[in-house]
């Protein structure tokens, strides 16, 4: 398929940058057999008995940083840690960088450049301990929000607490998974009081997924990898769940890419641990998650083709359409979806 099936024009205003206030009280756009308007806060009238929703519990990391190198100003996002203080970054102006030059961002935190990688990505080593280097971030560094959330240099301390889920718990990420900014503990406890209850699983998310397809043809494009871990408890639950006749909820295209990848060709949950480059597109066959709620996401995008798969490319295209027509906030800060996939299984 070609890339410029995934596309559709956006006006710049519906890219949200706030989050809704309550969180619940964000838009929810139902598709199913047909698509409707509600609010995240209906969940409990719009699941059922016995539904499992699945959360992402990465956290994300501070690792957006601004310093100088000598006289000049530079910024550069960390986005793989590759051990051992070096890590894999993007950069403004990288390619006035070299081996060798020393990045300061602050009277106690630098780092050398040690090279470049083919795809434009800087190498970067901080000589500091990890628990030194964790509270330098915590310091220095500002939430790596997506490049379409505009923010004044130096981040806003405000995105500490938006850009995080009430569920992040292990450090990992350099994204946050955003649909489940929409969910608080007051909205948890209706879904419990209604039988729907959830569970988390972990994908540390990377930067990639803000990264556009630039090949002509889907196929052609090679996905990032992230790391991910479905605990030995949590995929017995999930198996239970579907043997009691429940649906599995994925919150978020990076729960679903983690239980997609964690299950077997009879959609069976195993415990896994380890990295997934699991690319979804149309024609795929999903054997683990049967409703999905997402954020809107960017066109031409490996999360945009995502939800094609999931939910009809001509339904997708038909419902966010309908959105943009509506008003709906777009991207990480932005409403939701409830997706039904395109044909019952």
């Amino acid at each position: 398929m070609r890339v410029d099936q995934f596309d559709f024009e956006l006006p710049k205003e519906l890219i949200a940058d706030r989050p809704a206030e309550p969180r619940e009280s964000a838009r929810l756009l139902v598709v199913g057999d047909a698509i409707e308007d509600r609010r995240v806060a209906d969940l409990p009238r719009l699941l059922r008995h016995g539904d499992l929703l699945v959360f992402n519990d990465t956290k994300v990391i501070p690792v957006r940083l601004t310093g100088t190198r000598g006289d000049a100003s530079i910024e550069v996002t960390l986005h793989r840690d590759l051990g051992q203080g070096a890590w894999l970054a993007f950069a403004k102006g990288a390619k006035r960088l070299k081996p060798g030059d020393r990045l300061a961002f602050g009277e106690d935190f630098s780092a050398d450049v040690t090279g470049k990688t083919p795809a434009g990505e800087v190498a970067l080593r901080f000589a500091l301990e990890p628990a030194e280097f964790r509270a330098a971030l915590d310091r220095h560094g500002s939430m790596p929000l997506p490049p379409y959330i505009k923010r004044p240099r130096g981040g806003d301390p405000r995105d500490i607490r938006d850009y995080q889920t009430i569920f992040a718990e292990k450090e990992g990420a350099v994204a946050a998974p955003t649909a489940g900014l929409h969910f608080t503990k007051p909205l948890l406890a209706a879904l419990g009081a209604a039988g729907i209850e959830h569970l988390t699983v972990t994908l540390h998310v990377g930067a990639g997924t803000f990264l556009p397809v630039k090949v002509e043809e889907v196929g052609d494009h090679v996905m990032h990898s992230e790391t991910g871990f479905l605990e030995a408890a949590a995929a017995e639950r999930l198996n239970r769940v579907r043997a009691d006749g429940g649906r599995i909820v994925a919150v978020g295209t990076t729960s679903l890419r983690l239980l997609e990848t964690a299950a077997d060709v009879d959609g069976r949950f195993r415990p896994f641990a380890g990295e997934t480059a699991l690319f979804i597109t149309p024609g795929y066959r999903f054997r683990a998650v049967d409703v999905l709620i997402t954020n809107f996401h960017l066109p031409r995008s490996t999360l945009f083709t995502l939800v094609a798969a999931f939910a009809g490319l001509e339904r997708i295209k038909h419902a966010y359409a309908h959105a943009i027509r509506e008003r709906y906030r777009f991207f990480s800060y932005g409403d939701a979806c409830l997706l039904l996939p395109e044909a019952a299984r």
